[in-house]
């Protein structure tokens, strides 16, 4: 790697632990704590690449985006930010900043990106400002899903591209296709919601689109259309015409295994006019990790709008965590709510979360010694089908169960050898370059290994 760098953040360590890896990578590297200083380097036309923290002491990353922008064009930008939510990704794509990264971030994975900034430049973006407050969309997560989810509806967020949102109910879908509406340049005109009601009769689809002309047209849960409805909106899109509106769709479940079947079929030529580009929700159960920073987002969004001051306990945090949300964020939202409404203290405890939840969240019971392990398994897996109320659970069910073994096997392997990596890729029996890429791809921190917060 071969470059200037300018590194602009107010955590010390941070600025250390990235001059040290940049140089010892054959950068030259200038790091400062000030926004001040950063664009003032940048007007003296040094650096190639800047490395950018968000929140600063004299001001905000983001915002300074454009001004780096306007005065060196091609000069790459990668956002570093503590603020896991969507709205981070959007307003850093729509300041046309190279890259973006949650923290903790990955310092190898960070080593990889910046590079790739070094060899290229970007391609420039309009951007489109806002002024919308982040608490309106509660899609907040640092998971490794979550956080590429929110990098694809930034690349989305301003093509033409037709966009399917696929989830199960309660996982936002509908705020994620707001998101894409809002923040993008149609967001001054129409957005219109089309569900099975909406679609029936004659006269409705050319109304809707008059309606939407220009805005966006979603068509709700399109998984549940019939034959007829199908047939009116392929008959509606192969009829839009020039300034008509973007299209985007939501559905609870993968539509492709229906295609052209012939009992509860989905017609293909629908499915490919809508499917543009497909973008798949985790389900909460999916990304537990995330569970805990949603339970204190909407405890600070009922304290906002006027509820009473509330905290977890730890044990009340492990047992949200512990439960498998069927209904999704949806659920957890209600459910935080209501513990705000009811609990008597300002400490909200794990037997209050317990009677709210039921015996689900319950501690699990003492392992004997003559368990075995797929006996555990097979328990959890059986209460997770249980739960999908006759369903089948989302495809990818093989990859999920694997990693969500492999997770715990490979963090308490860890803290048995201390962090010590070629020991415990040993004890696993498994190359040690295997065991790296899977702390990188679970997103495992470790106490020897370089993870910054």
């Amino acid at each position: 790697m071969d470059g200037t760098i300018l590194v602009a953040d107010d955590d010390r360590t941070i600025r250390t632990v990235l001059t040290q890896a940049l140089t010892r990578a054959g950068c030259k590297v200038h790091a400062t704590a000030s926004l001040v200083t950063l664009m003032r380097w940048v007007e003296e036309g040094k650096g190639d690449l800047v490395i950018s923290d968000v929140v600063m002491p004299d001001g905000n990353g983001l915002e300074t985006l454009p001004k780096i922008t306007a005065e060196r064009p091609d000069l790459p930008v990668i956002v570093i930010s503590a603020q896991n939510t969507i709205m981070t990704a959007i307003q850093a794509a729509e300041a046309e900043a190279y890259d973006y990264l949650p923290k903790p971030f990955d310092l190898p994975d960070l080593m990889k990106r910046a590079a790739r900034a070094l060899d290229r430049r970007p391609a420039p973006t309009p951007a489109t400002p806002t002024d919308a407050p982040p608490d309106d969309l509660p899609l907040v997560g640092r998971t490794p899903r979550m956080q590429e989810l929110y990098r694809l509806v930034a690349r989305v967020m301003n093509t033409d591209l037709p966009v399917l949102i696929a989830g199960e109910s309660g996982t936002g879908k509908s705020l994620i296709a707001r998101a894409i509406h809002d923040f993008s340049d149609r967001r001054s005109s129409p957005f219109v919601i089309a569900g099975a009601a909406e679609l029936e009769g004659f006269d409705g689809p050319g109304d809707l689109m008059a309606r939407a002309k220009g805005g966006t047209l979603l068509f709700d849960e399109v998984g549940d259309l019939d034959a007829a409805a199908q047939s009116r909106v392929v008959r509606m899109l192969d009829g839009q015409g020039d300034g008509g509106p973007r299209i985007l769709a939501t559905a609870q479940r993968d539509l492709t295994p229906r295609l052209d079947a012939e009992e509860d079929g989905f017609r293909s030529d629908l499915y490919y006019r809508l499917a543009g580009a497909q973008l798949d929700v985790p389900a909460l159960r999916e990304r537990v990790d995330d569970i805990p920073l949603l339970a204190a987002h909407f405890l600070a969004r009922a304290e906002r709008e006027g509820g009473a001051v509330r905290r977890f306990s730890d044990d009340a945090v492990t047992a949200i965590r512990a439960h498998a949300w069927p209904g999704n964020v949806r659920q957890l939202e209600n459910v935080v709510r209501r513990l705000v409404a009811t609990s008597p203290a300002e400490e909200i405890v794990r037997s209050e979360v317990e009677a709210v939840l039921g015996p689900a969240v319950a501690g699990p019971r003492a392992v004997a010694a003559t368990d075995r392990l797929s006996d555990a398994v097979g328990a959890h897996l059986q209460r997770y089908f249980d739960l999908q109320g006759g369903e089948l659970p989302a495809p990818g069910l093989y990859q999920r169960v694997l990693r969500e073994v492999e997770l715990p096997l490979i963090e308490i392997a860890l803290d048995a050898t201390a962090g010590n990596q070629a020991r415990c890729a040993d004890l696993l029996g498994i190359n040690r370059n295997t065991l790296r890429k899977k702390i990188t791809d679970l997103d495992i921190q470790v106490t020897r290994r370089r993870k910054l917060m």
